[in-house]
């Protein structure tokens, strides 16, 4: 391992960090995307392709739960509610949990499987329990992206499996994540579970930064082949939360590894920050009027020893990034320290207590759990006192959708980070015309059956 001098001007620290964050990063940079914001300004720290249409694979499974927590909070259903598997929901490809058709399970336990096993037969038993079918919940979906401001994202699927107009980008994702934990606060629980108990099995958080990373507090991984490794994380440190979008990573490691140092580098951000260039709030960034990239030959091609998939998350890799002198724990562990503490990805996750979940009514009411949370949220003043049971919970303004010429390249990156432009394509002849510049109008066969058009890589997500 090369040595590496030892800085104590904590600026210096930080622009250490970014150096080393580059030289680690696989040298692909227009494979992937990135992007770090404030979440409770919404200030962009970071971005790298954020504008880039990208397949956002099992990152779905977040804006699944916006909208069943939506359904629970209108009282449309409740976190208690038992709802069957379908036969459709059952036929899901993996990950999934496998329950036979007409097995019931509640809300919250659905809930809880998608979120940590990122079970792709839960999405779809979700979706049509608040909505009936998949497709119309595909619609509830795109009509909470279209208030959010989420200009560039399009759904047709609950769970992010396959689908060529399921498409999205870091920088709206990182807009849903940002909406979530301000308009959701009473739910924070379910986006950082470390690991599930159904039976006797023990199904571990795919999102490896939890109990990993200092503060890290959610939210969810993603791949399928054509997206490559994918995650939206959170961490907090006293009162500050950042969130952090990396999208076509080549492994799980080399996800959370650079998920890890992009959070450090926002934590560290010293007193001459302000000296960094101006990128403005989520929500203005510019979108990029391209086709989403795929990665397919590149993530799951023959020239792979073993076959990408998150439910083995890279496991060669990521034993590697464990021991000393692997790209990715040379990079952390090089970091500056936050609170005297080393943040360092290094060796196995530490033990859990994993969350019980399963099948069939449960003996506690999972309502009466989160209630009791909002009631206390209340008292600390950071829920609306006047907010009643099912009442309308305060929504984050849409950012104005303004129609125009596409920028010719994404959002440059600040500094030390390279930004290489992707190619702008003309979008699927399918798409409306009519449609803003990077807003995806759902086509008239986004819901065709299997086989009926071409699909981006078929995989896990």
């Amino acid at each position: 391992m090369p040595f590496v001098p030892t800085l104590r001007t904590p600026t210096l620290a930080a622009a250490l960090a970014a150096t080393l964050f580059a030289i680690a990063a696989p040298t692909r940079a227009s494979a992937e995307a990135t992007i770090l914001i404030e979440a409770d300004t919404g200030k962009v720290l970071h971005a790298e392709n954020a504008t880039q249409p990208w397949y956002p694979a099992s990152i779905t499974k977040v804006m699944t739960a916006y909208v069943v927590l939506q359904a629970v909070n209108s009282r449309r259903i409740t976190l208690d509610t038992l709802i069957t598997v379908s036969s459709r929901a059952a036929a899901q490809q993996p990950s999934k949990i496998g329950f036979k058709p007409g097995t019931k399970v509640t809300v919250d336990n659905a809930l809880k499987m998608i979120m940590v096993k990122s079970a792709n037969d839960m999405s779809v038993v979700l979706a049509e329990g608040v909505s009936g079918s998949v497709e119309k919940f595909a619609d509830e979906m795109n009509r909470a992206s279209k208030r959010l401001g989420m200009t560039q994202s399009m759904w047709v699927n609950p769970n992010g499996l396959p689908a060529e107009h399921q498409i999205s980008s870091a920088r709206d994702i990182a807009i849903l994540a940002r909406a979530i934990y301000q308009e959701f606060p009473e739910y924070d629980y379910y986006w950082d579970i470390p690991a599930i108990r159904l039976g006797k099995k023990t199904m571990r958080n795919y999102n490896s930064l939890i109990g990993r990373y200092p503060g890290a507090d959610g939210m969810k991984t993603g791949f399928i082949c054509a997206s490559g490794f994918n995650l939206v994380a959170s961490a907090s440190r006293g009162n500050k939360r950042l969130i952090a979008v990396v999208m076509g990573s080549p492994s799980g490691a080399v996800r959370a590894a650079k998920t890890a140092a992009l959070l450090e580098r926002g934590f560290s951000r010293g007193a001459l920050s302000w000296l960094a260039p101006s990128l403005g709030t989520v929500e203005t960034l510019a979108p990029v009027d391209a086709a989403p990239p795929d990665l397919r030959e590149a993530m799951c091609g023959k020239h792979r020893k073993r076959p990408a998939a998150e439910d083995a998350d890279d496991d060669s890799t990521v034993a590697n990034a464990g021991e000393p002198g692997s790209p990715q724990t040379f990079m952390l562990s090089s970091l500056p320290p936050a609170n005297g503490k080393a943040s360092a990805l290094l060796g196995a996750p530490a033990a859990v207590a994993p969350v019980t979940v399963h099948a069939g009514p449960s003996k506690s009411s999972a309502e009466a759990r989160f209630a009791a949370v909002r009631a206390k949220l209340v008292k600390a003043g950071k829920m609306p006192k006047n907010l009643p049971p099912g009442g309308k919970v305060p929504q984050l303004a849409a950012a104005p959708e303004k129609p125009g010429t596409a920028p010719s390249r994404p959002v440059q990156a600040p500094a030390v980070t390279a930004s290489v432009a992707p190619t702008a394509v003309a979008r699927p002849a399918q798409q409306a015309a009519a449609a803003p510049v990077g807003v995806f109008a759902p086509p008239a066969d986004r819901f065709a059956p299997p086989g009926s058009r071409a699909m981006p890589a078929a995989t896990d997500a």
